[in-house]
């Protein structure tokens, strides 16, 4: 009697290897179940969600409280200015821990199982990135939950806030790239937080995040009018309280889509370099 054996997928050192050549599709439904996995790290760890919560309390109160009579002479009107400003503040600094979080599994050898899997290359990288843009809707939440309770009323309503929340997490989304290829570069979780700091503290208040361009010094000004924080804040600020919408919105999809199209391929040949 004859037997049909069915055929094995190539091992390397017993364990099975991604396949070598994977459909998009394949991609993207591998990349949505390692973010499931993401997700779920939030449910294990609920101290890294308290800490999203207290973050954006404190920049709030610190901000408003501390600067606002200073900046404007009126506190509520600096919240109303600030407000969109923080969020975006809030979303740009969490984007650190992607890379932050992807140190840390090269180190505990996670990528080591990923890479026996029969799944795409790029897929945890991408459950890693999309995973933490739940962790960025939290905050944006927390961050409008805690301006509400000051007072903060948004012209633009519902429609205005939702449509500034998502274009902030889509700059993140393109964010989240550049701190996935510092996470693969940099050899230590550490050095990557310090590493990031240095890229996005210019980045955030060197923008018209707290204070408007117009009122810098003469050589800062171009560089925070054409900073794409700047572009981002501006076009929150058009949602959310009316006013210029078209020009800064724009900008920050052209800075979206060039930030994704520089640093989605270095981040996984990195990737693939260091794993």
């Amino acid at each position: 009697m004859s037997t049909v054996t069915t055929p094995k997928r190539p091992v390397a050192g017993g364990a099975p290897v991604a396949p070598p050549n994977v459909s998009p599709l394949t991609t993207v439904q591998n990349g949505l179940q390692l973010t499931w996995r993401s997700i779920l790290k939030i449910k294990a760890n609920p101290e890294e969600v308290f800490g999203l919560m207290l973050q954006p309390v404190m920049f709030v109160t610190l901000f408003v409280f501390v600067f606002g009579q200073a900046m404007m002479g009126d506190w509520q009107a600096y919240r109303d200015f600030l407000m969109p400003g923080i969020i975006a503040q809030s979303v740009i600094f969490a984007t650190m821990g992607t890379g932050f979080s992807l140190s840390q599994d090269v180190e505990k050898g996670i990528f080591d199982r990923f890479r026996s899997l029969p799944i795409a290359r790029s897929a945890p990288l991408i459950g890693a990135v999309l995973g933490d843009l739940v962790r960025y809707a939290i905050t944006v939440v927390m961050v409008m939950l805690v301006g509400l309770a000051i007072g903060f009323r948004p012209e633009g309503g519902v429609t205005g806030v939702v449509a500034a929340s998502a274009l902030v997490l889509l700059f993140a989304f393109a964010l989240c790239w550049m701190s996935a290829f510092v996470g693969m570069i940099v050899r230590t979780p550490m050095a990557v937080q310090s590493f990031a700091m240095i890229l996005l503290f210019p980045l955030t208040f060197g923008s018209s995040t707290f204070v408007s361009p117009d009122d810098m010094p003469g050589w800062l000004a171009p560089i925070a009018a054409n900073n794409p924080v700047t572009h981002v804040v501006d076009a929150m600020r058009g949602l959310m309280l009316g006013g210029d919408v078209a020009g800064p919105l724009t900008w920050t999809l052209v800075w979206t889509v060039l930030i994704t199209a520089v640093f989605f391929p270095l981040a996984v040949w990195a990737y693939r370099r260091r794993t």
